[in-house]
């Protein structure tokens, strides 16, 4: 039987992730894409607890009434089903695609993705200012997807995206947090949330992202590519969880010598 996730209670010393005005109690994020079926992404979905699912706009039929569909099997009343703009290598195509989700029925909330590679599939950050600004101007919720690096996040929080989503490392690579010292610059900087997305391959990656104080976390292939998605989800709930707990508990100090775990007074001759 399948083990369901619960969506986690917030810290009481925590604040809620909010973004764009909306409260999430889940800082996990997943996407639907590589699954072995339906099925099996429906129960993976429901035991990463997550609230936000997004959708790859140019790969799924939007057709909701199609059972062979994505969206057939994911209740928007449930939750907050996010178009994304996978697969896009111009601005014009991810603006394209993103006033298409919203012609079909999708919220104005898009996750803008723009492609400058296809071999490393890292984003074009030029591509994706420019797409970012048209997009909030015509009235979007954009949630960027970006390197790295703090200048480009600080120009996409100027630009007015309600989130900025650095990658951990690679899409699809699986390779954890790369930089974690760019992942905390950045947050230190940015007033909008900052979801990491891209690259954590395991439950100990999501927990070591979230130990910098991040946001949240976006992730699909670790969970679709696992030898058991649905245990991979939970674990992954488990460990996004325990990594925001770790970050706001602020973890010991390290050292290069050894310190007693017992004080030395008062011990026995």
């Amino acid at each position: 039987m399948t083990e369901i996730a619960m969506v986690p209670e917030v810290d009481a010393g925590d604040e809620p992730l909010v973004i764009a005005g909306r409260t999430m109690r889940s800082r996990l994020l997943v996407g639907t894409g590589k699954y072995r079926d339906n099925e099996q992404m429906v129960q993976a979905i429901e035991a990463s607890g997550a609230e936000v699912v997004t959708v790859a706009v140019r790969r799924v039929d939007l057709d909701r009434t199609k059972e062979e569909g994505v969206l057939f099997h994911l209740d928007p009343e449930r939750y907050l089903l996010l178009p994304n703009t996978a697969g896009c290598y111009t601005a014009e195509d991810a603006i394209r695609y993103s006033r298409l989700a919203r012609a079909a029925g999708f919220t104005d909330w898009v996750k803008l993705e723009v492609i400058g590679d296809q071999e490393t599939l890292l984003p074009d950050a030029e591509a994706t200012l420019k797409a970012a600004r048209e997009l909030v101007a015509d009235g979007f919720k954009v949630l960027a997807y970006t390197n790295d690096d703090l200048i480009t996040a600080l120009r996409l929080e100027d630009a007015g995206c309600a989130a900025v989503m650095p990658l951990a490392s690679p899409i699809g690579s699986g390779l954890g947090l790369v930089n974690p010292f760019n992942i905390r610059t950045i947050k230190s900087r940015l007033k909008v949330p900052v979801i990491v997305d891209a690259g954590v391959g395991t439950a100990s990656d999501a927990a070591v992202t979230m130990e910098q104080g991040v946001d949240g976390i976006l992730m699909n292939t670790a969970l679709a590519e696992a030898q058991e998605p649905v245990r991979m989800a939970r674990a992954m709930a488990l460990a996004t969880e325990a990594g925001r707990l770790a970050y706001l508990a602020g973890r010991m100090p390290r050292r290069e010598r050894a310190v007693p775990s017992s004080p030395r007074r008062g011990m026995l001759d």
